[in-house]
């Protein structure tokens, strides 16, 4: 029997569904999640994700809200430097070992070794912008400046 893993399902359209997966694989369109609060396992299209969260667990942690950035360093900062940045705005920084543009998606982990989050499969239709390496902590940096300075003017 499979391992059932705990992941946290980011739709497109900003809904987001908490469970249990034993069947996700790359390149495969659909996988099946077991609901956190239980019922019958729910098919999940690929295509319809912004990115699928293996988390430690359901809670999360008061730490999740806050842009970090590269600025915590990370206890599985292995490959290299990746910045995510979603088309709704949400920026995700990390460290990635198989990042190639024009595939379906890719894995990263998270730059917070602090974070409730393992790892993460970014599906690359729901993304903006992506830098690896040097210009990863330049679109970081960019991003927090904007939101800086957008939150002065508020």
């Amino acid at each position: 029997m499979a391992e059932l893993i705990k992941v946290v399902a980011r739709f497109t359209d900003g809904t987001l569904l908490k469970g249990t997966t034993a069947d996700f694989a790359v390149g495969k369109p659909v996988f099946h999640m077991n609901p956190a609060g239980g019922g019958p396992a729910v098919p999940v299209t690929c295509r319809s994700l912004k990115a699928l969260f293996f988390v430690k667990d359901f809670k999360g942690g008061p730490h999740a809200s806050g842009l970090k950035g590269f600025a915590v360093p990370a206890g599985n900062a292995s490959g290299k430097k990746i910045a995510v940045l979603f088309q709704d705005g949400e920026l995700l920084c990390g460290y990635t070992l198989a990042y190639v543009p024009g595939r379906e998606g890719f894995f990263m982990f998270p730059a917070d070794g602090s974070s409730n989050n393992i790892r993460i499969f970014v599906v690359n239709a729901f993304v903006g912008e992506v830098r690896v390496g040097p210009e990863a902590e330049d679109l970081a940096n960019r991003v927090k400046s904007e939101r800086s300075r957008a939150a002065m003017k508020v």
